[in-house]
């Protein structure tokens, strides 16, 4: 990316443009007839998918009604078990269920098959379905909040996980290369090879031997996104030194509860552009529900939603 291009990209804060105000209407009444989705996830009590879904159902008038389960870690499977069981329509998943569910899914979208990781569940007859919305969702925030194309960008991702795969893999397939970081070098050369797979230049560089090229990927990137849980906590550590931070970066955080993760304020004061995990939340879900219901997703409604939550 040319000094021309990063000057003509918006600078400051982009994470709360998703934010419009106003409220949603009364959700409708359940019934027997109500058909029900939900999340899962340890922990899952953070949650803003049961907000965002409900206002989108009550907007278009959809019997649907969605919920958050707590689900402990190891237990992904018995959940899509559940799911014919129960005859829930849908699932999201998020951490730690992605790589579990994707398991024990009858088939798998060419998305969550090559990232061995299912952040969804839809129907299709009897059979169970692994889709992965997550790298489309984060690619969305990307363009409408930050307002860039990643082609001929330099991006450095820190983790390896099941979201982590997934941006890697997006913005791999859209001409970026990226930079995998993990405290693990093997899950690190692993999540690197499958950008490779989709068109990146992939170099890699792990945490744990942070001088092998870690530093000098923050350096030197456009784009620097966390996709690790650290920031959940206050006393969680910062995934790198905030120092190697410069203007005219993109720094996201992929958490979205606290909005300002402390490594979002280290790269504020650093003049970097910030993003929180509530654009790639908004798109992934919306790829959710048109999968479930066949419909357009309301995404202003369900912005507002998330809004109010925040807020609250």
């Amino acid at each position: 990316m040319s000094d021309e291009e990063a000057h003509q990209r918006p600078s400051g804060r982009a994470e709360s443009m998703l934010r419009p105000s106003g409220r949603a209407e009364s959700m409708l009444r359940p019934s027997g007839r109500t058909k029900v989705a939900g999340v899962i996830g340890d922990p899952v009590q953070h949650s803003l998918s049961p907000a965002l879904h409900n206002a989108a159902f009550t907007h278009l008038g959809l019997d649907w009604v969605y919920t958050a389960f707590a689900v402990p870690a190891g237990q992904g499977a018995d959940a899509v078990a559940a799911m014919r069981v129960l005859g829930i329509e849908g699932l999201s998943v998020t951490m730690p269920h992605k790589d579990d569910v994707a398991v024990a899914c009858d088939e798998l979208s060419p998305a969550a098959a090559l990232l061995g990781a299912a952040n969804c569940v839809r129907r299709k007859g009897d059979r169970l379905i692994g889709e992965n919305t997550d790298g489309d969702g984060f690619l969305a925030s990307l363009r409408v909040q930050a307002g860039v194309e990643p082609a001929g960008m330099h991006a450095v991702v820190f983790g390896a996980g099941g979201a982590a795969r997934a941006v890697i893999v997006a913005l791999a397939s859209q001409g970026a290369s990226v930079t995998v970081v993990n405290r693990s070098a093997d899950a690190a050369v692993r999540a690197a090879a499958l950008g490779a797979a989709a068109g990146a230049t992939a170099g890699v560089a792990s945490s744990s031997a942070a001088m092998v090229g870690g530093p000098r990927a923050v350096r030197d990137a456009d784009l620097v996104v966390n996709a690790t849980p650290l920031g959940m906590s206050k006393i969680d550590p910062l995934p790198f030194d905030p120092a190697l931070l410069r203007s005219r970066q993109i720094v996201a955080d992929l958490i979205y509860r606290p909005e300002r993760t402390p490594l979002l304020e280290a790269a504020a004061s650093a003049g970097a552009m910030t993003l929180n995990g509530v654009g790639m939340l908004l798109y992934q879900a919306a790829g959710q529900f048109k999968m479930w219901t066949g419909r357009d997703a309301p995404i202003d409604v369900m912005a507002a939603a998330v809004g109010l939550e925040l807020a609250g």
